[in-house]
């Protein structure tokens, strides 16, 4: 079998929309409503969609390489970077200090031509350095790049990308690519979600790094649609990939074995739309979650104030486990007579939810306050 580098119309790719046409269509639709949306909305709230939407980004394009990060730790990076912490926290984990960094770098430069050195700045911020790996340049070497998976002496190699000799002129080439169908280029790509499949895949497919192939890569069709919209995109297509990975890497996979990605495109298509879809329904949550504290903030300590922004800020997904005695003491800095006492008000109120009774009971936020 050959790769789609090593057939002789690479990288000519074909696109066929035909089966795409409403997809686009509707995500044209949504993206309007949802900036229509956000331009009535106070400027707190738009930054506070905002700043959910990077950390879910953040948090979901490292956990689809096996990365695992604090979302604390990855929105205080955030915050600073953003510069909504003064003094700047402290950020332990340097991985969440540079996702944090990238995602609001690629926001800020969306709409700058693409070069060799900015994603090497991005490598940097991402992988920081290391005597291992080559960080900030393009690989080097003579082993092949290889996309495997499973166990050790058992693995199945699913892409070999194009020797690291070759990486320097395809990577040129990419480049030029880029800036050439970008709005005003010389081949301009009109469709945003379309010409952020085509990036990705195409930069997935050069794998020009010796890691942090697949988060550049996602970075690169974010800065694709950002600046073919001619604004900084408010969805997260990491999170909605993360949600079904396999399909993620089954349909590259195919797409990296001709260079008709017509299946390729529909696919990326339809996850920036289901994207779109739940970057609305957080835009709405976050409008909700201010009135709900607009409500009842005169009704609520600072104690309940404190664990109940801890609850939300988990967002739409919910708060994982539930909340406990033992958790509120922890986010309160109180005793468990205190605690026990505020949440039984907090379930009289019915803004929490108690299931399970006894030592295992928890509660869970009443969403339909929210």
């Amino acid at each position: 079998m050959k790769y789609n580098w090593e057939l002789p119309d690479w990288p000519n790719f074909k696109v066929q929309l035909n089966k795409t046409e409403a997809l686009l269509y509707e995500f044209a639709l949504k993206t309007g409503e949802v900036n229509g949306i956000l331009q009535t909305l106070p400027q707190n709230i738009q930054q506070e969609a905002l700043l959910q939407i990077m950390i879910s980004e953040a948090v979901k394009t490292s956990e689809i390489e096996g990365e695992f990060l604090s979302r604390q730790e990855v929105m205080s990076s955030i915050r600073n970077n953003l510069g909504l912490n003064i003094p700047s926290d402290i950020v332990h984990d340097r991985r969440a200090a540079g996702i944090g960094k990238l995602m609001i770098d690629v926001r800020n430069s969306f709409n700058n031509p693409l070069t060799k050195e900015t994603i090497w700045e991005w490598h940097i911020a991402l992988l920081g350095s290391s005597n291992r790996i080559t960080i900030g340049a393009w690989r080097k070497g003579d082993e092949p790049m290889q996309v495997i998976s499973g166990r050790i002496g058992n693995e199945i190699a699913h892409f070999e990308a194009p020797p690291s000799n070759r990486v320097p002129n395809e990577m040129e080439y990419f480049i030029d690519w880029f800036n050439e169908t970008a709005p005003g280029g010389s081949r301009e790509i009109n469709s945003a979600p379309v010409r952020s499949a085509i990036a990705h895949l195409y930069f997935e497919s050069i794998h020009p790094l010796e890691d942090g192939n697949g988060r550049i890569g996602r970075a690169i069709a974010e800065k694709a649609l950002s600046q073919t919209l001619g604004r900084p995109v408010l969805l997260s297509l990491s999170e909605t990939i993360e949600m079904d990975r396999p399909a993620y890497y089954a349909a590259l996979k195919k797409a990296q074995q001709n260079n008709d990605i017509s299946e390729w495109v529909n696919y990326f298509v339809s996850v920036t739309l289901t994207a779109q879809l739940k970057a609305k329904a957080l835009v709405n949550f976050t409008l909700q979650k201010t009135r709900f504290f607009d409500k009842y903030k005169e009704r609520l300590n600072s104690r309940q104030h404190k664990a109940i922004m801890k609850m939300l800020e988990m967002g739409i997904e919910g708060f994982k486990g539930g909340m406990t005695a033992k958790k509120y003491m922890s986010i309160t800095k109180t005793s468990k007579a205190t605690a026990t006492r505020d949440l039984q008000v907090l379930s009289d109120l019915e803004i929490l939810i108690a299931k399970g009774s006894g030592r295992s009971v928890h509660y869970d936020l009443n969403l339909k306050l929210i």
